[in-house]
């Protein structure tokens, strides 16, 4: 009787935890495909279109049962950088800042082959404040990695959620 209980406890919380996640994949969907990204911006690291789309692959791959493939794929990911910009913020006196902001905007499209009506595009952008004393070409790396793994889940959350 306590194994039938244990049994029926284990599967319920491994159910809840795949519904936790809350990822909602057509069940016709087998594979995916991003098309590297364009980039409308001039001011940006050249390969940062290049980087975003890895990143997007990466995190399907990892969190979702689809399969990448470039050729008949049922979800595809395409899209621009469409801003790189670094804005002064949190002034102090005498005409100086304490606080510079990098931020990346991206226009995702995204098309559902067996189902045109859950296609849609999107602006997703964010942001990653440093210090105004550093230099920016040492920090960038990083900074670029950071707003990458927020605009990618952003990215996943609009396609595989239903927020």
């Amino acid at each position: 009787m306590i194994a039938r209980i244990a049994t029926v406890l284990l599967i319920l919380s491994m159910y809840s935890c795949y519904s936790f996640k809350g990822i909602s994949i057509p069940a016709t969907a087998e594979y995916f495909f991003v098309e590297d990204f364009g980039i409308s911006v001039r001011n940006a690291p050249s390969d940062i279109n290049q980087r975003f789309a890895e990143a997007l692959r990466r995190k399907v791959i990892n969190e979702s049962r689809l399969k990448y493939s470039e050729a008949n794929a049922d979800l595809v990911f395409s899209g621009n950088i469409i801003g790189y910009n670094v804005n002064s913020i949190a002034p102090e006196e005498g005409n100086t800042t304490a606080l510079n902001r990098l931020e990346i905007r991206v226009k995702v499209d995204f098309t559902n082959v067996d189902n045109p009506d859950e296609d849609w595009s999107n602006n997703f952008s964010f942001f990653q404040d440093y210090d105004s004393n550093a230099d920016l070409q040492s920090l960038e790396d990083g900074l670029v990695v950071t707003i990458f793994t927020q605009l990618v889940e952003d990215v996943f959350n609009k396609a595989f959620t239903n927020w």
